[in-house]
Order: structure tokens, then C-alpha cells, then sequence
């Protein structure tokens, strides 16, 4: 069972202060003063902080160096109370940086190097090289630890780093074998209904089948759909809770872009009505990257935003004066947003033109068809 760290930094510190208690008995046999009331008070000063060293460990280096200097001053044999000294320094240099431990590593060298020296019966060659050497090694054993736990957590960081790229492959192909089930299941819909078309007056009974072929076939693309989805936001916490924003928002967007600096004016031309939600979104973007353009590049101008709903289409246009145009910010190719409005247009079969106005100024006109069948006429870009 693994032990918790405050829980083993307890017992290290019981375990060392039971030890310096043992080791204080044997003090008069090596011909120092017995541990009185005031030298178990100082035993307990210097190893119990040890409980803390992980939360603190140069706070609770530096005391215990200090508490230790004043059990050596008062008289009592410096070995009683040398391992949580040791201990500490260990601590210090296994998390933190080497200055800050060989810092640590100087003070207890010169506490250790201070106890030999007031003591009548030390022999300071010895002393001074053990003040050294166990500084020495205490360091290093401490600095190779923290090395080790610094490569054992990046090497723990690439191991996940790993595990999450294998993840987002496996769920990619996964998501692409669901692509041909639905794409599958849409060509058979189309043949079906093709079909049904074809023998709807001539064959019901065989019309009737080829619907219900279309009606189980639409229900597992769906199905599938919904299976990519999932694949596809496995790693987020839910998927969008508002709807999608469509051209009946075109009035919020522009008193946002009114409260940047920009004059815009919003026209309607037809009876608004319901859009496929495509073409809905797709409007809105493009009027949306059209009005952050003149945003950016003539903050000063006046913009106008024309919608017009027909029978078989919904056009838009986006257009300005021209006035304080930031020359340095206006790109002489195609940026992102001008490449991103065009790909939206080619998707639902439009038509989008991009470019200056022999006015003065710039234009965004977008022609999205509203039907299946003419969309697929559609797909056209001009500049």
C-alpha cells in the first residue's frame, strides 16, 4: 500500500527524533553532558520541523541549522542531533536548484566545522573533512534525484503527449471509416429515391418500397452522424448549446460593429423566411468576415449590408466607402478571410465577388441558391 508523503515525512520524523533521543543516553559514556529538560526541548526544535520539509525545505533547512548551532552552543554532543541537519540539506537539494543547495550545504558545513572547534577533544582535520564530504555527497545524491524525478516526469509528459496523438489518429480513422457508412447510405438514398420517382404512378407498391428503404436508410445515416460527432468532440465538454447564427442576427452584428467606430446601415430587400441552415450560416459568416475586414483596415468609413431574399436565392452584400483606409493594413493578395469566404461560397454552389469598387471603396457580394437543384447549378467565385 503506498504511503502518503505527509505521512512518511511523519514517521521520518519520529523515527529521527527517537534516534537522537537514544543517542542522547549515550552522551555521558562519550564524556558529554547528559540531555537535560532543556536539551530534549532542543532535540525536539531540531528534528520534529523535519515533518515539513517537503512544503518548505529551505525554511526548514535554515532552521534546523540554526536550532542545531544553539544545541552545540549549549554544550551538548553535536552527533545527537547531526541527522536532521543532513536530512534537511538532502531535501533542499533534491527540489530545489544547486545554488540554493550548495548555500544550504556552506551553513551546515560551517555549523558542523563551528561544533569541532568549540569542542575541546575534536580533531579538526577530521572534522573539516567530514563537514565537507558529507556535504558534498549530500548534495549531489540530492541534485542526481531531482534530475531523475525532472526526467522521469517529462519522459511521463511524452508518454501522454504520445498516448494522445495515438487517440486523436485512432478516432480520425475511425471517423473517416463513418464518413463512407453515411456517404454509403446517402447513395442509396439517392438511388431510392430516383426510383421511387420513376414507378410512383406506374408501380406504388414498388414506390412505396423504395421510401421505406429511404426512411430505414435515413435513420442510420443519421445514426452514424451522430456516432462521428461523438468520435469527433470526445475531448470537449459538450458540444454547442446555442443555435447556429443565421441572417436573423445580421442586426446584432451590426450594432456591435457600430459600437467599434463603424457606420453601418442594414438593408432588406424581400420577405425573410427560412433558410437551409447551411446557407443560413454561410450568409452570416461571410458578412461577419466582410464587416471585421472594414473594421481593420478603414475603421473610419461607412458600410452598407444588403440582403436580398428571391424565390430561388438569398444574396448579400457588404460594401464601403472607402474612407479612412489604413493603407499599411490592407493586404495586397488573398488573405485567410477572403480564401475562407470563397471556400464557404464554393460549398453551397454560390457565387461570391471580392474586390475595390470603381468608387472608391470595397465590396463582398455573395448569391447563395436556396435549393438543391440550384445549387448544384451554382459553384462559381469571381473578383
Amino acid at each position: 500500500m503506498p504511503i502518503r508523503p505527509l505521512a512518511a515525512d511523519v514517521l521520518i520524523t519520529v523515527a529521527l527524533t527517537s534516534v537522537a533521543v537514544l543517542l542522547g543516553q549515550e552522551a555521558t559514556s562519550q564524556g558529554w553532558p547528559a540531555l537535560d529538560l532543556t536539551g530534549h526541548l532542543l532535540v525536539g526544535l531540531v528534528n520534529v520541523p523535519v515533518v515539513a520539509r517537503g512544503r518548505a525545505p529551505v525554511a526548514v533547512c535554515l532552521f534546523v541549522l540554526a536550532m542545531w548551532a544553539g544545541y552545540v552552543t549549549a554544550g551538548y554532543w553535536p552527533v545527537v542531533n547531526s541527522f536532521a541537519p543532513m536530512l534537511a540539506l538532502y531535501t533542499v537539494a533534491s527540489l530545489r536548484p544547486l545554488r540554493t543547495a550548495a548555500g544550504c550545504a556552506a551553513l551546515m558545513s560551517a555549523v558542523w566545522i563551528y561544533a569541532g572547534f568549540i569542542s575541546e577533544r575534536a580533531a579538526m582535520a577530521s572534522v573539516v573533512a567530514q563537514a565537507l564530504g558529507f556535504s558534498l555527497v549530500l548534495v549531489r545524491f540530492g541534485h542526481v534525484a531531482r534530475r531523475s524525478a525532472e526526467l522521469a516526469r517529462q519522459l511521463r509528459d511524452e508518454q501522454e503527449e504520445r498516448a494522445r496523438r495515438e487517440v486523436a489518429e485512432e478516432r480520425g480513422r475511425i471517423a473517416r471509416e463513418l464518413h463512407d457508412v453515411v456517404a454509403h447510405h446517402m447513395s442509396v438514398i439517392s438511388v431510392q429515391v430516383g426510383l421511387a420517382r420513376f414507378v410512383f404512378d406506374s408501380d406504388p407498391d414498388t414506390a412505396r418500397t423504395a421510401l421505406g428503404t429511404i426512411a430505414g436508410t435515413s435513420t442510420e445515416a443519421l445514426e452514424e452522424l451522430r456516432r462521428v460527432l461523438q468520435v469527433l468532440r470526445a475531448d470537449e465538454d459538450g458540444g454547442p448549446t446555442a443555435p447556429m447564427p443565421g441572417l436573423a442576427r445580421l442586426a446584432e452584428m451590426a450594432e456591435r460593429v457600430r459600437a467599434g467606430g463603424v457606420a453601418v446601415e442594414l438593408r432588406v430587400d424581400g420577405t425573410p423566411r427560412p433558410l437551409p441552415p447551411g446557407v443560413d450560416l454561410c450568409a452570416y459568416r461571410v458578412v461577419q468576415e466582410a464587416l471585421t475586414n472594414v473594421l481593420k483596415h478603414a475603421p473610419g468609413s461607412r458600410a452598407l449590408v444588403e440582403v436580398q431574399y428571391r424565390p430561388h436565392h438569398v444574396a448579400v452584400s457588404v460594401t464601403d466607402d472607402g474612407e479612412g483606409v489604413i493603407q499599411d493594413r490592407v493586404r495586397t493578395g488573398g488573405g485567410h478571410g477572403l480564401i475562407g469566404m470563397r471556400e464557404r461560397a464554393k460549398l453551397y454552389g454560390g457565387t461570391i465577388s471580392i474586390g475595390p469598387r470603381s468608387e472608391g471603396g470595397f465590396a463582398v457580394e455573395l448569391t447563395l441558391p436556396t435549393s438543391t437543384r440550384t445549387a448544384r447549378q451554382g459553384d462559381g467565385t469571381t473578383e
